[in-house]
């Protein structure tokens, strides 16, 4: 049928070398633009992260240890909760 002469046809279908397939620049050249984005992305969640433990973290338990920093870091909870808030300590 019509169909069958389309699929089989030579014209149709890209020939690959296998020095395109096999090779890591091919595939770099080829997704270039989402690599990019990738990188950029990462990039931007570890500035997100790091401001966001080091500016968010609450200091009104440090220089605590054992029971009492247990004890301050529920009552944090119990406050947030209270609030209407969660945040992560």
């Amino acid at each position: 049928m019509v169909l069958d002469s389309i699929r089989s046809s030579p014209s149709l279908k890209r020939q690959f070398t296998k020095d395109e397939l096999g090779s890591w620049l091919t595939l770099v050249e080829r997704h270039r633009y989402l690599l990019t984005a990738l990188v950029l992305l990462v990039v931007l969640c570890t500035i997100y992260l790091y401001f966001a433990v080091t500016l968010g973290a609450n200091g009104s338990c440090d220089g605590m240890n054992g029971a009492q920093k247990a004890s301050c870091h529920m009552e944090l909870i119990r406050d947030t909760i209270a609030k209407g808030k969660l945040k992560f300590l």
